[in-house]
């Protein structure tokens, strides 16, 4: 999302080849109230991909969330605005380097440091700084979507699970390195996140 234009920067592109040139026009105020994320993240400041302009995004980290190592070219400034977000500025991987952040509690990582983090019950967090933003994933990242998740993952889209955190239908997989995780939609209930490793197919007489 991130990492490649979007139809509207597209568009304005192309009215720049056949309008006159014209001055940018100056930020307004804005007032943008926390309200529940129906996405993964919502940018309410800038754009995170242009280059040298400030920018503030908005990030739901679900249930369950372990976030792998990875960096940022830029300075990332991280405000926890609700519930209890875990970080940490590490090379090494150990969850336990993580650092509690409850609602209220800010982080910064410099640009170029390794970082991870988790989100045992779930956050939302809000990251501000100057783009571009762009993730880098220290061991690679796949999803379900990729091609040849067979040699990945061990479960499909769709599949009926069960979980320490309970039992649902897989919507999407997510991996980097030796972490691999799930994003399961229960029947009822909010979506969450199962690790590979505590995740068993549900029998058909169970379905």
């Amino acid at each position: 999302m991130m990492t490649r234009p979007s139809m509207a920067a597209v568009g304005l592109s192309l009215l720049a080849l056949t309008l006159p040139a014209q001055q940018p026009q100056a930020p307004e105020a804005r007032f943008v109230p926390l309200r529940p994320l129906t996405t993964d993240s919502e940018v309410i400041f800038g754009d995170p991909g242009a280059t040298g302009q400030p920018f503030v995004m908005r990030i739901r980290e679900l249930p369950g969330t372990i976030i792998p190592p990875h960096s940022h070219p830029v300075d990332e400034h991280i405000t926890v605005l609700e519930g209890t977000f875990f970080f940490a500025v590490s090379e090494k991987f150990d969850l336990n380097l993580l650092k509690e952040l409850k609602a209220g509690s800010y982080a910064f990582a410099p640009k170029g440091s390794t970082m991870f983090g988790a989100s045992p019950e779930g956050a939302v967090v809000q990251v501000h700084g100057v783009g571009p933003f762009h993730i880098h994933w220290r061991d690679g990242f796949k999803t379900l979507d990729d091609s040849g998740p067979h040699e990945v993952f061990r479960f499909r889209k769709g599949d009926m699970v069960t979980t320490p955190r309970g039992a649902g239908r897989i919507k999407q997989g997510y991996a980097s390195g030796d972490h691999i995780q799930y994003e399961i939609e229960p029947r009822k209930g909010t979506l969450f996140m199962a690790l590979q490793s505590e995740t068993r197919k549900k029998e058909a007489a169970q379905q």
